[in-house]
């Protein structure tokens, strides 16, 4: 079976290569913005290139699922738009033209579902309501491969976590301040400070490993899916818990101080900031793809650690 995975050498993009590497009588044809390195030479920029082009490419690529993990989580509106909403657009019209019978899985996100209500589980057809340019996008993005007819399915993924996890989002952005606070030195004593923004919102983590099986499930899944499936970790963490969790990992032994809007100060969830909960249903995930998440909080956070002192961190 031929996968074609765009957005290959993003976080979640990684850990989906390799997932499906461990698979056997799995091809990876390799494409991305840039061919350097490509073996194939496939050149994919789903925020630039025409439906003609890509059709072209995927003509070459001849797969029998695509896997999208092309996203944008900062910048402005413009370049959330064009990568989120236009890309899937562009891919969706081109796979009509060159692989109709390809299976597609997209990526979405949960904050397509806006805020949630305290101690609720949301579904897949609860009401939308994105906050931000962000939510918007991918929402916008989520309707057009819905409505493509093509066999295609939208995972919304809750808060990844991990090994890998960028400065971009809250886990790695806290690891790496720890990294420069020198938090597993012993020197680093109790005098350090790590300063924070508000922490006492909820969000459901999951692990981008187990984000990344319930991709490969659903591209070699058989049969139809629904078009829209939760993937999370099915709980709720109050993201305090999470942090203090992970310097207790580092070994840190200063103080964590909370001030929202303060100079200085950063929670890693800007594109959310408004939404103090956030928590999916994945019942209809074991259903579809027999699929639950694997690792544990602790266990994503320890990962997380040894790959954030490892060669220093990786960029996403």
């Amino acid at each position: 079976m031929r996968v074609l995975v765009l957005g290959r050498t993003g976080y979640l993009g990684r850990h989906v290569v390799a997932h499906l590497r461990g698979l056997p009588d799995t091809q990876l044809p390799e494409a991305g913005r840039s061919t350097a390195g490509a073996g194939a030479g496939l050149r994919v920029d789903l925020a630039t290139d025409s439906p003609d082009r890509l059709a072209k490419t995927l003509a070459e690529a001849a797969p029998d699922a695509v896997i999208n993990c092309a996203g944008a989580t900062a910048g402005d509106a413009v370049t959330l738009a064009e990568v989120n909403t236009r890309g899937p657009a562009v891919l969706c019209t081109a796979l009509r033209q060159a692989a109709p019978r390809a299976r597609l899985v997209h990526l979405g996100s949960a904050a397509e579902y806006g805020p949630g209500e305290q101690g609720t589980k949301v579904t897949e057809t609860a009401a939308t309501r994105p906050l931000g340019p962000y939510g918007a996008t991918k929402l916008a993005g989520t309707a057009v491969v819905t409505a493509s007819g093509l066999d295609a399915v939208v995972l919304r993924v809750g808060n990844p976590v991990g090994p890998g996890a960028p400065p971009t989002g809250l886990p790695g952005r806290v690891a790496a301040l720890l990294r420069e606070t020198g938090a597993a030195e012993p020197e680093a004593g109790t005098g350090a400070v790590l300063r924070l923004g508000d922490l006492s919102a909820y969000r459901d983590f999951v692990d981008a490993r187990d984000v990344a099986r319930a991709a490969v499930l659903a591209a070699l899944a058989a049969g139809p899916l629904p078009p829209v499936l939760n993937i999370g970790g099915g709980e709720a963490v109050r993201v305090r818990d999470l942090v203090h969790l992970l310097a207790r990992r580092a070994g840190f032994g200063g103080r964590i101080e909370e001030a929202a809007g303060a100079t200085g100060a950063t929670d890693g969830s800007a594109r959310s900031a408004a939404v103090s909960w956030q928590c999916s249903d994945i019942t209809a995930a074991g259903e579809a793809l027999d699929w639950r998440p694997s690792y544990p909080l602790e266990e994503s956070l320890a990962a997380l650690w040894a790959d954030a002192g490892a060669e220093g961190g990786r960029t996403p």
